[in-house]
């Protein structure tokens, strides 16, 4: 039973063929393409909308130069919302599931905020390792816990992701086998269990758009420091 419950995470495959790639590409294909028109219809101008305001929130507290990535981090964040919110419908596949994944684009979108601030700025770069006011006999030690603090941070990234939605998807996997189980036996307690499984639900969704927000932000935050 443990084994079944972990095995829509598995990754799906055809003939031997890891179909991934297929579950990453699909989201795309779902997005309206804005018309030549002046006049859109009301999706598109909402999606545009959404868009807009969000890049903007995102880089209100970046210079001039971190404006570069805003496309990027806008592609990142509506790429993740519809990847995590397509996982939860029935006999679906969440790629963002998947640690490798998600350390795949936490580590180089991490690893070139570093790189760009090395660049620009290598003294206020390599002064975030070390706090203004610290004590000599601390200095080596705050130096090598703000190193490995430094490394750590792409792995949060992509565990945070990874572990807030397998534990939802587990989560409502759980409880709806237990409506199963409880309906013949037990109606009324299975009615109340679909209920909490519905609010479940709707906190998973509410869970997926946050998860991808919380990934952009803090990329968005990391950069801030290195531009």
């Amino acid at each position: 039973m443990m084994t079944s419950f972990f095995d829509q995470f598995a990754s799906p495959s055809f003939l031997g063929i890891p179909l991934i790639a297929i579950a990453i590409a699909l989201p795309w294909v779902l997005f309206p393409t804005p018309p030549s028109r002046w006049v859109n219809n009301r999706l598109i101008t909402a999606q545009t909308w959404f868009i807009n305001r969000f890049t903007s929130q995102l880089m209100l507290p970046l210079n001039v130069g971190g404006h570069k990535w805003a496309l990027l981090l806008a592609s990142l964040m509506v790429f993740l919302i519809t990847i995590n919110m397509l996982g939860l419908l029935p006999y679906t596949f969440t790629p963002t599931t998947q640690l490798s994944l998600n350390m795949g684009l936490a580590v180089p979108l991490w690893l070139a905020t570093v790189i760009i601030g090395m660049r620009t700025q290598p003294t206020i770069a390599l002064g975030h390792l070390l706090p203004e006011g610290t004590p000599i006999p601390l200095i080596p030690v705050l130096i090598v816990i703000e190193t490995i603090s430094l490394f750590i941070r792409p792995l949060a990234l992509g565990v945070r992701l990874t572990a807030n939605l397998t534990a939802g998807h587990l989560l409502i996997q759980l409880i709806a086998t237990a409506v199963f189980v409880l309906l013949p036996m037990m109606p009324t307690v299975a009615i109340l269990t679909a209920a909490v499984l519905f609010l479940l639900t709707l906190l998973e969704v509410a869970v997926a758009m946050i998860q991808a927000y919380v990934f952009v932000l803090l990329l968005s935050l990391y950069l801030q420091e290195n531009v």
